[in-house]
């Protein structure tokens, strides 16, 4: 998959890396880069690699719920209400500047994301499988946004910051369009798929028996917890980001072959899975503190099993 990502994006293993982790484990990833960093791109040549279908949605101001979930329109000709599927009736949903909607729009995503179905006059309707939210925001641009409110952000399994590419990967995007590489052509740039949703689904089987020592267990614990003592946060990290955190050091092992967690898996797992469930103090902004410095902090501080 990673071979194939590469056809179409330089770079960025560690953002190919994160969204395969939510796809064997389940979960949904917020994307967070400035314009032109290729997120778009990320989210289409992975759907490709798996011959996986993938809608892209653009988040608007005037964005209603049905516009994203589908709603029931009238049939004249057998005078009956029918239900027309929305965008997220598909395997990878691209959510492009999902903080440009009102809140009520934001909300229709949240029984989508956990629920995994579509509930229209109390009838609910179940997503495809696999399925996967990658919602993409600007951290520069904030003119015209609406925050996430921390429940939607909780349901997110990563936040993943996409950088800007180094000096050599630059000249190699710039090398591959000047060869005439098409971002809107993945077939002609050679991206082909190496799995299936099936392969996929034995994945995540091969991911549910990793094993688990108890004083890793314990350590995951030591250091959700840590978030809620330390005094630069006002918000920690909640139990379901305790249990974020586990699935993907399961997923994170099982991707490096092995069939069990270290606390090294924790740790690479860790800030991606916890910076987006945790909110600074507003002095501790002030001093110039971010989530990931606090992060980085507190994984130094809690002690881990040898």
């Amino acid at each position: 998959m990673r071979a194939e990502v590469a056809k179409a994006v330089v770079g960025q293993q560690a953002t190919v890396t994160g969204l395969l982790i939510a796809l064997l484990c389940r979960g949904h990833v917020l994307l967070e880069g400035v314009p032109g960093v290729a997120k778009t791109l990320l989210v289409r040549a992975l759907a490709a690699g798996l011959s996986l279908e993938n809608k892209r949605l653009q988040f608007t101001p005037d964005l209603m719920p049905g516009d994203v979930t589908g709603s029931l329109v009238f049939d004249a000709r057998t005078a009956v209400f029918e239900f027309r599927e929305g965008p997220v009736f598909t395997n990878l949903l691209l959510a492009d500047e999902i903080n440009r909607t009102p809140p009520k729009t934001q909300a229709a995503l949240l029984e989508v994301m956990e629920e995994r179905q579509v509930s229209v006059e109390g009838n609910p309707r179940p997503l495809p499988d696999p399925f996967l939210v990658a919602a993409t925001q600007n951290p520069i641009e904030y003119e015209g946004t609406y925050p996430l409110p921390e429940a939607q952000l909780d349901r997110f399994l990563f936040k993943l910051t996409v950088p800007l590419p180094t000096r050599d990967e630059e000249f190699g995007v710039l090398r591959a369009h000047h060869q005439g590489f098409d971002p809107r052509d993945l077939t002609a740039a050679g991206v082909r798929p190496a799995a299936t949703a099936a392969d996929l689904a034995v994945a995540r089987q091969g991911v549910l028996r990793v094993r688990v020592a108890d004083v890793v267990l314990a350590y995951i614990v030591d250091l959700c917890r840590a978030t809620r003592a330390t005094p630069s946060l006002e918000l920690g990290a909640s139990p379901r980001g305790a249990t974020a955190v586990l699935n993907a050091a399961k997923a994170n092992a099982w991707l490096v072959g092995r069939d069990y967690v270290t606390p090294d898996d924790v740790k690479a797992v860790a800030r991606p899975a916890l910076r987006h469930r945790v909110r600074l103090r507003h002095e501790a902004e002030i001093e110039g503190a971010t989530a990931d410095a606090v992060l980085e902090a507190l994984l130094t501080a809690v002690p881990a099993p040898r």
